[in-house]
């Protein structure tokens, strides 16, 4: 049994909701236990998982958030980091799932999110165990 990280973005209440009941359920219905923490937005996500990474007691990791477009330059900056730190670390070896959502719209956000629709957060876990299992198949 793997033991697994959530790392969420807590920005979208109401979003991020969906998107961990998404992985919680895809990761207990592999069999498997998890702990969530939470950092204050899309940024922090890759830091949060390699601090975890050094204690030894996560087999995976799973990214949630959510990144809407606004007015401003700033959507791109975090949609692009927060993904580039990501690959750096599955990169580096880590086994990541990447579930955090870059929509234009909230809507887009809420289809993306919601368990009975797209529900990425069970993508964002699966692709985590997916990873996870073939980290340990090659060895």
């Amino acid at each position: 049994m793997a033991h697994i990280l959530i790392v969420e973005a807590r920005f979208y209440d109401h979003l991020n909701d969906m998107l961990l009941a998404g992985a919680r359920a895809a990761i207990e219905a592999a069999g498997h236990s998890h702990e969530t923490v939470t950092v204050p937005g899309a940024l922090e996500v890759p830091g949060a998982i390699a601090l975890a990474s050094d204690t030894d007691r996560f087999d995976a990791f799973v990214a949630l958030g959510v990144v809407i477009r606004g007015e401003t330059y700033h959507f791109e900056i975090v949609s692009n980091e927060s993904a580039r730190g990501i690959m750096a670390l599955t990169l580096d070896g880590l086994a990541i799932g990447n579930g955090i959502l870059t929509t234009e719209t909230e809507a887009q956000a809420i289809v993306r999110a919601d368990p009975a629709q797209l529900d990425k957060g069970a993508g964002a876990a699966q692709a985590a165990l997916t990873m996870l299992a073939l980290r340990d198949r090659l060895g």
